[in-house]
């Protein structure tokens, strides 16, 4: 009994210590964002460049998961695996991703007739190139949990993609051009630091590839390109669907609208921010924490839930005032924010579920509740934004990407007999869902309203927040943090 608890508690701990780490890196990437979207207000000179620079990234991220053939998830999965050889796994990786690009390359000529294609098309290719190697130089150093190297590297690229999207936007006026440079600049960086830190040339083998290894790894991957499509449908086709449903509407032009929708994201990037932050832990405790997996998975997802919850509540009662950081004529994306939120709490949710397929290598399954929600989403887009005009984007988000979490809910109860406690799940939801509605409606006092419903969200969850805190204040604060947790805990006992 007492190696169980020490078992238990040291892969709390292993858990928590990871997402400290992952943390530091992601935090300053993640406050880039934070910081950029306000600064590319101010940075272009109209709405509707924002606009065409968001349409230009989705494109890139449309063609991503076709270029690396969804090779980053089982750089992870089977670079996590003992028995693997880990120059095969990263071999197999980068010759998947340039042969990919190759096929991509010979399909230039027919990808200039598509919008846009023929004035940004080449950077756009380059910005799928540096992104899927850049993805599997970090996957592959997670895999090795060279987690501090991966903590640096985070700090590098952001400060790096800061400077040149200054450069490029501020001094050059390149707009979306610099914005597309700027990004793919910073992702270089990235590799070559990686590359030379990580000696990962090393890991390059060319002679005797194992090609049931490779066979094994695509089998997996695969089925991610329609599951990765799926989430991009999700996220991004309310860019594409508010582009063209909405020219002309109250005189903006479609691009202007897209633009509006994208400066929404602002906020709800905080939520995947904390979601990302934990996953990147996460997927290693997932993997190599075999013992008792169902209760640990249980735990943590509560857990896990509660903070979302809390944080999402914060962000919808606080957007109106925080989203006067943008440039006055951006202002009116708050109305995007409330459903958006919970758009990114149900997304950081399906995240968390997409663990239980990895861990059964079940990547069909990931496919199938995917692709059920790219297509709800996709009829409640046009319905939507047809009856309640661009705001009815987010409606479909958020509706698509909570059928994604109950599919995937119920597989993971079904797989490794994992609760998520729906009634719990339900109420939180509900009282987002009626703070979004009051203060959409600007209802009287709709501050005061939405505040306390947030309290009340807040004490709703304390238990659940109190147990990430009970594991994070020692890692962060040391004896001190001890110490506030023996007093928290002996104060809760006494009531």
């Amino acid at each position: 009994m007492e190696s169980e608890k020490t078992s238990g508690g040291d892969k709390y701990s292993k858990l928590a210590g990871n997402t400290i780490i992952f943390a530091i890196s992601s935090f300053s990437s993640k406050l880039l964002t934070l910081i950029v979207q306000p600064f590319l207000t101010y940075a272009m000179a109209e709405i509707s460049d924002l606009g065409l620079s968001k349409i230009l990234s989705q494109y890139a991220n449309l063609l991503i998961p076709f270029v690396s053939m969804g090779m980053s998830n089982a750089i992870i999965r089977f670079g996590l695996d003992k028995g693997n050889s880990e120059k095969q796994v990263f071999t197999n990786g980068l010759l998947t991703i340039l042969g990919g690009f190759g096929i991509l390359v010979l399909c230039w000529p027919a990808a200039q007739f598509l919008p846009d294609m023929a004035q940004y098309g080449l950077l756009i290719y380059i910005y799928v190139l540096m992104s899927c190697l850049r993805t599997l130089c970090t996957q592959f150093v997670r895999s090795r949990q060279w987690n501090k190297l991966v903590a640096v590297d985070g700090v590098l690229c952001t400060v790096a993609t800061m400077a040149f999207y200054v450069l490029y936007l501020v001094g050059f006026k390149w707009g979306a051009n610099g914005y597309l440079l700027a990004i793919i600049s910073g992702d270089f960086v990235s590799v070559l630091f990686l590359m030379f830190t990580g000696k990962l040339w090393d890991f390059i083998e060319l002679k005797g590839i194992n090609k049931t290894l490779w066979k094994q790894m695509l089998h997996f991957s695969l089925p991610m390109i329609p599951a990765q499509i799926s989430f991009w449908i999700i996220n991004a086709s309310d860019l594409f669907f508010v582009r063209e449903m909405c020219d002309g509407l109250d005189g903006h032009s479609g691009d202007a609208w897209s633009g509006l929708l994208s400066t929404g994201y602002f906020l709800p990037t905080i939520l995947t921010t904390l979601g990302l932050i934990f996953y990147d832990a996460w997927q290693l405790s997932a993997v190599t924490e075999e013992e008792g997996r169902a209760k640990f998975f249980t735990q943590i997802f509560r857990t896990y839930s509660s903070v979302l919850f809390c944080c999402a509540a914060g962000i919808i009662w606080l957007c109106r005032p925080v989203m006067h950081v943008m440039k006055s004529n951006y202002y009116y994306a708050w109305h995007f924010v409330p459903f958006l939120v919970l758009a990114s709490t149900c997304s950081c949710f399906n995240q968390f579920m997409n663990s239980v397929y990895v861990v059964n290598k079940k990547s069909q399954r990931s496919m199938v509740t995917m692709m059920a929600g790219a297509i709800s989403n996709c009829l409640m887009n046009y319905f939507f934004i047809k009856w309640w005009g661009p705001v009815g984007a987010t409606y479909a988000s958020f509706l698509g990407l909570g059928l994604v979490f109950t599919l995937r809910a119920m597989d993971a109860h079904g797989m490794i007999g994992m609760h998520v406690h729906p009634g719990r799940v339900l109420v939180n939801a509900a009282a987002l869902v009626f703070e979004a509605f009051v203060l959409l409606a600007e209802t009287p006092l709709y501050g005061l309203w939405t505040g306390i419903i947030t309290a009340l969200i807040i004490l709703y969850n304390f238990s659940g927040v109190w147990a990430m805190a009970r594991i994070l204040l020692p890692k962060i604060l040391g004896r001190r943090g001890k110490a506030l947790v023996a007093v928290v805990d002996g104060w809760a006992a006494k009531k």
